[in-house]
Parts: structure tokens; C-alpha cells; sequence
């Protein structure tokens, strides 16, 4: 009784399907009887195989319902290494990505004539090398540019420039300060470069010019007061 109501339950349930899935079904289960047929100790799917699998898995929704032999994971498995194969040889016959390298002779180039010409940009240089015939961008060139080792002399000069003369040097700067109430403060600000002393400090909320003025003046004259008190 059981039997001939499931059997009378598979009727309806095929009735109902359609051709295009009935085609595919009885397509995956001779399938997987020719795998049956082959002389061996266990069935095996070959290469072809699995390849069928892989490629109904991805037409076929129900796919899974005429597998039989293997695990739904298998078939999965397949798929991915076959990804994995394919991405492979295709990397193994790309042609190579990326920027192109930059030989020693053109680098070695570009930093002589940032050397020689220290007010070239990249656009005078990267036009020199055209007209030399060397095919590089703009932007390489910036980008190298950037690279290229610098004199050390005038760096020393004005070190050696601030360490014999910090004891008449001052600094000053001239900045905002916003408030708890959406107000804004300038401050003038004077400070002495040999011992970190502050000279003269102002805050306003209208600058002029003539304010400007006065507090430079101010800051000069302590200046000048602060070199003679240590004299």
C-alpha cells in the first residue's frame, strides 16, 4: 500500500515537472550509469566527468536530486579546482602587468639633470627625455624625481647659518584660535630661537594693520632689549 502510494506520489510530482527538467535528469542519471559500466574495482569519474558535473551544476538548479554516486561537496570541490587551474594558466600566458621598470641609465639620467637643473620641473624634464627618444610618462618621472639623492651643502649652510646668529633670531606667527562660542581670536606670537623665550604675545579679535604694526615694532625692541641685557 506504502509503495504504490509513493510510486502514485512520483507520478504526480513528474506530471507536473517540466520537459527541459526531465531531459536533464535522465541526462545526469545515464551519466553516471556509463560511469557504472567502466571495468573498475570502484567507479571513477574521469576528467570528462567531472567536467559534465561541473558544467550542469551551473545550468541546472536541481542538480543535486539526480546525484547519486558522489556528494553534492565533491561536485563543488571539482568546480573550485578547476577555478583554481584555469586562474593559474592564465597567469602562466598573461602578458605582465604593472609599470614598465625603469633602467639604471634613465634613472641615473633623471637624477643628473635634477642635479644640473635644480629649477627644472617634471614637465622640462620629461620633455628632454622625449627628445632623447626614452619612452617614460610624466609621472614616472615625478615619481623619481622625488628619489633623487640632494646636495647635503645647503642644508649644512643654514644650519651652520642658524647655529652662529640663533642669539639674534626670533621667530613670529600670526594665527587663529576659534572660542567655545563660535568666536575667532588672532594671536601674535614672538619667541626667541636661542633660549625658547617668548618675547611678546598679543590676542585681538579685530586685527589692522596698524595693530600688526605695533606688535612687530614691540617684538623688535624686546628683541633688541633681551641681546643687550645678555651682553
Amino acid at each position: 500500500m506504502l509503495r504504490s502510494l509513493k510510486l502514485l506520489f512520483v507520478l504526480l510530482v513528474r506530471s507536473v515537472r517540466s520537459r527541459c527538467d526531465l531531459l536533464l535528469e535522465n541526462l545526469a542519471l545515464r551519466q553516471q550509469l556509463a560511469v557504472l559500466k567502466q571495468r573498475h574495482p570502484q567507479p571513477r569519474f574521469a576528467a570528462p566527468d567531472k567536467i559534465f558535473w561541473v558544467i550542469l551544476q551551473r545550468l541546472w538548479p536541481g542538480w543535486k536530486r539526480a546525484l547519486i554516486l558522489v556528494q553534492p561537496e565533491t561536485v563543488v570541490r571539482w568546480h573550485r579546482a578547476g577555478f583554481k587551474l584555469y586562474w593559474t594558466w592564465l597567469s602562466r600566458h598573461r602578458n605582465r602587468a604593472g609599470r614598465r621598470c625603469v633602467s639604471k641609465e634613465l634613472r641615473d639620467l633623471i637624477f643628473r639633470m635634477v642635479a644640473e637643473n635644480p629649477t627644472w620641473g617634471a614637465p622640462r624634464i620629461h620633455g628632454e627625455l622625449k627628445m632623447l627618444g626614452f619612452d617614460i610618462s610624466e609621472r614616472t618621472v615625478l615619481r623619481w624625481m622625488r628619489k633623487a639623492p640632494r646636495n647635503p651643502e645647503p642644508a649644512k649652510r643654514w644650519a651652520a647659518f642658524l647655529s652662529n646668529h640663533r642669539e639674534a633670531i626670533a621667530a613670529m606667527d600670526f594665527f587663529t584660535v576659534p572660542t567655545l562660542i563660535f568666536g575667532v581670536l588672532y594671536c601674535f606670537f614672538v619667541i626667541a630661537h636661542d633660549r625658547r623665550r617668548i618675547l611678546q604675545c598679543n590676542v585681538t579679535k579685530q586685527p589692522c594693520s596698524a595693530w600688526v604694526v605695533q606688535q612687530v615694532a614691540r617684538g623688535v625692541s624686546l628683541r633688541l632689549r633681551a641681546r643687550l641685557s645678555d651682553l
